[in-house]
């Protein structure tokens, strides 16, 4: 047929539409066959591919056909396809060689055969080789036997005595004929020589002689012997044997003595039994023939074959059990045992192959995939015989396991902590959260944000921000550890599938303090131009507890460590401070040559890098008695924090003290008549208090200083609080000067027992006494109290 004939209507033939043949990828897979056979998928028709030659296909195989499948996708499915080709006459018969010579003696009976060469026809059935004929036939006749293999044996017979003398020399056409239509034929001439008498012929000891061979043996292996005698003497007995078969000529030789030897390789799969023809010679031209048949015995010598049909690349990781991944073909050209294949994948994967119809193995899944543990396969299918030794061959798949959003992103830790130091900068780098993906591509790519919440009523916003690409965490704001020391938050991974998966992790930020904050000092209080003023008695000891520097610093850690150093002083010699403690001791024996006047500057400085200090004055009076103070009192005016005319602000306000107290007197006395009960009321007046009480005190030096071991301190306030500050001191035998012209109000208390009976002439004056210290305050005089009595 012409190379583009239609063969058949595969869409048709199979129930599908042109359409789907299309959309499903239909395609031929022909495995061993050539390709002679095209599939036109836009008429769905096979048509042929290129012109088909019967003979060399199939040779003398019948019937002749052509196997091969058409395989479809989405689904996968696979139709045996069988075409059937069908001889023509197209191959005439033909000798191997165009004459041949026979010698025949004339002495040659009636009815002597002799063995001709058959011819050949590639033609099979009707149009192969059907008769002989020969011409002329005065002396010689044709008889055909046909073999079992359906070759025919052609003989020439003897049917008229020879006459050497007559005719030494005769021309015979020896004609080979098909049946098809037309007739095709071949001629071979044979030429006839008349030899002097021999009347014997060689004879065989069998007509049929079987024999068997394995298959790849090699050249020259004995197969069998064969044997003829001849009754005749000398030379016309001497007998020499001859094959046949022009065509085993390649595979097969005999000897001289009758022994059968291999020529060739030999192939079970080609041709699994030959029957050779021999002829026996003599040398008179008298011969004889037997059959030689030869039983090829098969060994495992094939390996299964491999024909990968259909296969995926890849496959969803959620796919179900059972998908097909692939569909091949296995074939073993060996016999019985040795073609019988079995196949078998690598283990510990999530597949299986199993065997469908005929030939054919699917590989299958057989459990769920997960692409984080395994994204790639590589299949390795081995199909094995069970010849002994077994044969196998072996093809491996590589399938890629395509990604599905299965997994959420998982942060490195459960709770991050991070540490940022006060002060900072906005838009400070804190920290760094990281959530990692198992799935890949988009389904792996994580953005953070940052969940709403608040941080003391406020939005975490606007403390922290979070980059969504790199999870990088910024202070959106400048910290202050003295407001705020540390705050958490939530900030939520979420991957960029479909539908997202996302998971949350907790941050906590801790502010980390800085010296920022300079000490401050507590006592002794000095605003404005204050002076606050201690005395010490001549007869004071070494290590006399003059007083205490008390300080704070709001800043945390070492930050917050304190030093006391004494700076300045007016006799260095006199007294020291204590590093830790800020106590003023004096470090010698008080003498009657030291100077009232005592004026020491204290710095306090934290531990902070760098460094912050603040510094306080203390005024020292080295004196026995208040006499001696107020001679000196003059001096103390002369110090740029004293105002000047000092004793003409203390009479004015000695006078109008006098008048004031006589005045409230009156009018306190008048209230209290009709509301006693409003006394307490009274006590706790509306102006704020704020009650201050310093670290206690004691004299580690035995007692040999006037400062009892407790020793108490209150402030009162007004409003302005940071310039109008009084102290009280409340000791039961001590000697304590207080010196603040900046003071707007002062209060002296006594004795609490006294002070909680109601209505008492003790508590009234207390009360007035508040009055007149507060006026007093005002006018920035100060006041002296000694053993609670009013100076």
């Amino acid at each position: 047929m012409a190379k583009g004939s239609i063969v058949g209507n595969i869409a048709q033939d199979l129930g599908l539409d042109v359409k789907k043949l299309q959309a499903r990828k239909a395609r031929i897979h022909t495995g061993d066959s050539a390709e002679c056979i095209q599939l036109n998928k836009e008429r769905g028709l096979l048509i042929i591919k290129e012109r088909i030659d019967r003979e060399a296909l199939c040779g003398q195989t019948t019937p002749c056909a052509l196997h091969f499948q058409i395989a479809l996708e989405n689904p996968i499915e696979i139709f045996p396809i069988t075409v059937e080709i069908i001889d023509i006459n197209d191959n005439a018969p033909a000798f191997q060689k165009d004459e041949k010579n026979i010698e025949i003696s004339e002495s040659a009976v009636i009815g002597s055969k002799f063995m001709l060469e058959k011819a050949v026809d590639l033609d099979i059935g009707l149009n192969g080789l059907q008769s002989y004929t020969l011409k002329p036939t005065d002396h010689f006749i044709l008889k055909l036997h046909s073999q079992s293999n359906g070759v025919k044996k052609v003989e020439m017979i003897l049917q008229k005595h020879l006459d050497r003398e007559k005719q030494e020399f005769a021309s015979l056409w020896l004609t080979a004929v098909d049946g098809g239509e037309p007739q095709r034929s071949g001629t071979m001439q044979i030429h006839i020589t008349v030899l002097d008498v021999n009347d014997n012929a060689p004879v065989f000891t069998q007509t049929v002689y079987k024999a068997s061979v394995e298959e790849n043996s090699i050249k020259g292996t004995v197969i069998t012997k064969v044997s003829a005698s001849d009754a005749d003497k000398g030379s016309n007995g001497e007998v020499s044997y001859i094959i046949g078969n022009i065509d085993a000529l390649n595979l097969f030789h005999i000897t001289e003595d009758g022994h059968v030897l291999l020529n060739g390789p030999i192939d079970f799969e080609k041709a699994r039994n030959y029957e050779i023809d021999i002829e026996a010679v003599d040398r008179g031209g008298l011969s004889d023939s037997c059959k030689v048949s030869i039983e090829v015995g098969d060994i495992n010598d094939n390996s299964p074959v491999i024909n990968m049909i259909s296969s995926s690349n890849s496959v969803g990781e959620d796919s179900r059990l059972n998908t097909v991944l692939a569909v091949m073909s296995v074939n073993d050209p060996d016999s019985e045992e040795n073609g019988k294949v079995m196949c078998v994948i690598n283990k510990n994967i999530p597949f299986d192959i199993t065997s469908t119809a005929g030939n054919l193995y699917s590989i299958v899944t057989n459990s769920e995939l997960d692409r984080e543990r395994a994204s790639e396969y590589n299949i390795t299918v081995t199909c094995s015989d069970e010849g002994v030794p077994s044969l196998s061959s072996s093809v491996t798949l590589t399938l890629h396991i395509s990604d599905v959003n299965d997994n959420a992103p998982v942060f490195e830790r459960s709770l991050y902590e991070a540490y940022i130091v006060e002060n900072n900068t906005p838009g400070l780098s804190i920290f760094t959260v990281k959530a990692r993906d198992a799935d890949w591509n988009q389904n792996a790519r994580v953005s953070y944000i940052l969940e709403d919440s608040s941080v003391n009523g406020v939005p975490v916003s606007s403390y922290v921000s979070v980059s969504a690409d790199s999870g990088v965490i910024h202070a959106v704001r400048s910290f202050d550890y003295e407001q705020i020391k540390d705050f958490h938050f939530r900030v939520k991974a979420q991957d960029g599938g479909s539908p997202p998966l996302s998971s949350n992790v907790t941050v906590k930020i801790l502010i980390q303090d800085q010296n920022d904050n300079p000490p401050q000092v507590l006592y002794p209080v000095q605003t404005g131009g204050s002076v606050v003023g201690e005395m010490v008695p001549r007869s004071a000891d070494v290590g006399y507890l003059v007083s205490k520097v008390v300080a704070v610093d709001v800043d945390s850690g070492q930050n917050a460590w304190l030093s006391y150093k004494l700076q300045k002083a007016t006799d260095r010699a006199l007294f020291e401070v204590g590093l830790q403690n800020g106590e003023i001791r004096t470090i010698r024996q008080v003498t009657d040559k030291d100077p009232v006047n005592q004026k020491l500057t204290v710095i306090v400085e934290d531990n902070g890098q760098p460094s912050r200090s603040a510094t306080v004055i203390v005024n020292v009076a080295v004196a026995d008695s208040f006499s001696e103070v107020m001679s000196e009192f003059t001096d103390f005016s002369q110090d740029k924090e004293y105002n000047d005319n000092l004793t003409f602000y203390l009479v004015l306000a000695l006078a109008v003290v006098s008048f004031l107290f006589i005045t409230c007197l009156v009018v306190i006395i008048s209230v209290k008549i009709y509301r006693w009960r409003q006394s307490r009321v009274l006590y706790h007046s509306n102006l704020p208090v704020i009650p201050y009480y310093p670290p206690r005190y004691s004299d580690t030096l035995g007692g040999s200083g006037t400062l009892q071991h407790v020793y108490n301190y209150e402030v009162c306030r007004t409003t302005d609080s940071r310039k109008s500050d009084c102290k009280f001191g409340r000791a039961g035998s001590q000697n304590v000067l207080i010196m603040d012209p900046s003071s707007t109000m002062q209060r002296m208390q006594t004795e609490k027992s006294i002070l909680d009976e109601p209505d008492s002439p003790l508590e009234v004056g207390h009360l007035l006494f508040s009055f007149i210290n507060c006026f007093a305050c005002s006018l920035r005089i100060s006041c002296f109290n000694v053993s609670g009595t009013i100076k």
